[in-house]
Formats: structure tokens, sequence, C-alpha cells
């Protein structure tokens, strides 16, 4: 971005506003859901037609969580001085965000988790097999493993391109980290942090069941028309009878 002071016109700032927002209400969905605790755990929304996107502060309650103190960032993690909540620092995992909006322009959210059952298959490093109908339907297949990386850089980010993209799956698991997702938007990209974590854990459950061996996965065919079905159907039956 440009030097100078930071001056977006009426459209772009009621775009801003919109997006610091939505970031900042989703955020009690990652409590409501059981997918975060204490303070970790992250949202961005991409502002769309700019180069830019408001990420969750770091450090910071979830009931301190407000859009006055959502970060704007640019499109290489750096804070937009002179904004809102430009006094605070970022989420530890901005680099990560970053790199991901401007590797996959199509993607408009990205959230970070640690939800247990989901951190316990990248523990592991281990793929959730896509084994389940709701798998098939939201992932399209299984929830690949990314590779180890550090936190503090865009090595995360890094990450979580290569594995993602060209796959159907909005969800990664960061091997001995923990799942990123990503989305249309910030709500997309919250829905499917919720989904991976159901997912993960209804398959360890079935594993169990199973005498720790792995269910067998969906046939190819089957996987790709429910994914078909559910991404470009479900839903939208004026009868309701897909609903």
């Amino acid at each position: 971005m440009a030097s100078g002071a930071f001056a977006p016109g009426p459209e772009l700032q009621a775009t801003i506003d919109r997006v610091r927002q939505e970031v900042s209400d989703l955020h009690a969905q990652l409590t409501r859901y059981n997918l975060v605790q204490w303070t970790g755990g992250n949202i961005s929304g991409r502002v769309p037609g700019a180069d830019l996107f408001v990420i969750k502060p770091s450090g910071v309650d979830y009931d301190a969580l407000a859009p006055q103190n959502m970060i704007l960032c640019d499109l290489d993690g750096r804070v937009i001085p002179g904004t809102e909540g430009s006094d605070r620092s970022p989420s530890s995992d901005t680099a990560a965000h970053a790199y991901v909006y401007r590797e996959m322009p199509e993607v408009g959210g990205v959230v970070h988790t640690h939800s247990p059952y989901a951190v316990a298959w990248a523990a592991r490093g281990e793929p959730i097999p896509c084994v389940t109908t709701a798998m098939a339907d939201e992932f399209g297949g299984e929830v690949p493993i990314g590779p180890f990386a550090i936190i503090g850089d865009d090595s995360i980010g890094r990450g979580i391109v290569e594995t993602l993209r060209g796959h159907r799956s909005r969800a990664v698991l960061m091997k001995s980290h923990g799942p990123f997702t990503i989305g249309k938007d910030a709500r997309d990209a919250v829905k499917a942090a919720v989904m991976v974590e159901d997912v993960a854990r209804s398959v360890l459950f079935s594993r169990q069941l199973g005498g720790g061996e792995t269910p067998p996965p969906i046939a190819a065919d089957a996987v790709d028309s429910l994914f078909t079905r559910y991404q470009n159907v479900y839903g939208q039956d004026p009868t309701g009878s897909l609903a």
C-alpha cells in the first residue's frame, strides 16, 4: 500500500466497517461451538474491492472483542496506521492469513481454531478420511494434513496454500498445530471450522467403535455426486424438499 495517511472514500469506509462488524460478531461462534480456549484462535475477513483484510487483535478476551478493536491490515500483513485498533498488535497468525489472501484471491475469509478433535488428528499427522456423507457434502473428500510450520512468519500460510490449492477441502489440519479453514467470506470459513470439528469427532468415535480400525471411505464417484449436489443444489429447491 502506498505511503501516506489512509483516507478511504465513503463507500470503501462503509465496506470496511461492515467487515469489522462481521468479523467481530463471528468470533462469538467460535466460543459457542467450543472451538477455542482463552484468547486462542482467530478470524479474518477480506475487504471486498481493496487489498485489505480485517483480523482479530492478539491476546484480547473474546468478551472484549468489538468492531473498533478489529485490526485493518494490507495484504502484506502490515497494520494500517491511524485506523481503529491500530494501537494493538494483530493476531500472531496475521502473516499466514495475509499469505493466503495474496495467493488465493478467491478466498474471502480465513479461520484458525484449536478445536480439540481436529487438533487430535493434526497431532497424529493424519488426514480425516471421507467416511460420512457430511464430509463428502462439505469438504468433497478427506480433510488433508498440511506441513509442520512455526508461527511468526508466512510459513503457515505457505503450507495452507500448498495443501489446499486445487483441493476441494476448505479445511487443512496443520501438522502438530490445528485446523485452518478458508471460505468465500468470513462466515463461510467459520462454517467450515465448525464442520471440520464435527466430522473430526464423528470419525474418531467411529474408529473407536471399530476397535481402532478406520471405517472404509466412501467411493469416489459417490463423493463427487454428494459434493456437487450439496454445493450447487442443496437448499435451492423452492419446494423445500432439499432443506
